[in-house]
C-alpha cells in the first residue's frame, strides 16, 4: 500500500482527502502533550495566550525523554476530553493510540480534524525525530509541550469523516 506524505502544518482540504486506514508519513512540526499538558494548553488558548500557533497543527499524545517517544493512550480522560476543543482551535491531526468515544470522533469530524494511530515502536518513531525544542510547561518534565521536527513519521488514519478504524 502506498504511503501518503502529509506536510504539517496542513490544511482542512488535505484532511478531507484522507480515509480511515490510509498509511501516512508526517513531515514538519509535531507538538507533544498528554495528561498534564493538554489541559494547560486549552486553558492558555481560552485565555488568549497560546504558546504556539495551532492552525493546521499536529499534536502527538506522548512524553519526550531520552528513551524516545511513543504514544500514550489517547482515550485517557485528560487527553480525550481536550481533543474536540483543540480541533476547533486549529489542530487538524491528533496522534496517539486507542479507540476514541463516538462523541470525540464526531467532534473531530465537525472540526475537519483526524486521529492518527502510530505504531507503538519507540525506536522507529524516535528515529524520525530530527530535532526537539521545549516550548512551554517545563515544570511537567518529559510531559511538557515540545516542538518536534519530524521526517517520515509513520501513522494510520484511525478516525476521519465520522468513521473509526475501531468501529468498521
Amino acid at each position: 500500500m502506498t504511503m501518503k506524505r502529509i506536510r504539517i502544518p496542513s490544511t482542512p482540504f488535505r484532511m478531507r482527502s484522507l480515509k480511515v486506514g490510509d498509511r501516512i508519513l508526517l513531515e514538519g512540526k509535531v507538538y507533544t502533550g498528554r495528561d498534564a499538558t493538554l489541559p494547560k494548553l486549552v486553558k492558555a488558548i481560552k485565555s488568549g495566550e497560546p504558546p504556539v500557533n495551532l492552525d493546521g497543527a499536529a499534536i502527538m499524545h506522548t512524553a519526550v525523554s531520552g528513551a524516545g517517544i511513543a504514544p500514550t493512550s489517547s482515550n485517557k480522560e485528560e487527553i480525550e476530553e481536550n481533543m474536540p476543543f483543540l480541533a476547533s482551535a486549529g489542530v487538524l491531526i491528533h496522534i496517539g493510540k486507542g479507540a476514541l468515544k463516538r462523541e470525540t470522533i464526531d467532534a473531530l469530524d465537525e472540526a475537519g480534524a483526524i486521529f492518527v494511530v502510530t505504531p507503538p515502536l519507540a525506536a522507529l518513531l524516535t528515529s524520525r525525530v530530527k530535532s526537539r525544542k521545549l516550548i512551554a510547561y517545563k515544570e511537567d518534565g518529559m510531559e511538557a509541550l515540545y516542538e518536534l521536527r519530524v521526517d517520515g513519521l509513520p501513522g494510520i488514519v484511525g478516525a476521519a469523516h465520522g468513521k473509526s478504524i475501531y468501529h468498521l
